[in-house]
């Protein structure tokens, strides 16, 4: 069976952006508030939920991040090609 996990995110065009997101959460703000406000991914109407994804199903660096890394930890800058990622992985099944 193929590993799948379910993560939200935040996709900005800049570094500094998702440095600036990530010091707002490190102050308390809410992951899908920000995502609502700040992701250009069509997601971020979600809070930022991509909902369940197998293995492969997105860029490597992002499953990279969402298969290798702790759960519900925010992660990021990851750089892809679509921009600046900062990703929390809610649940994964090997």
């Amino acid at each position: 069976m193929m590993a799948t996990a379910s993560a939200v995110h935040i996709l900005v065009k800049t570094e500094k952006e998702a440095l600036d997101i990530l010091d707002q959460l490190k102050r308390g703000k809410k992951f899908d508030a920000l995502a609502k406000r700040h992701s250009i991914c069509p997601s971020g109407k979600r809070g930022g939920d991509l909902g369940e994804f197998r293995r492969g199903d997105m860029v490597k660096a992002f499953d990279d991040v969402v298969f290798k890394r702790p759960l519900y930890k925010v992660h990021g800058p990851i750089k892809t090609r679509f921009g600046y990622h900062l990703i929390k992985t809610l649940y994964r099944n090997p």
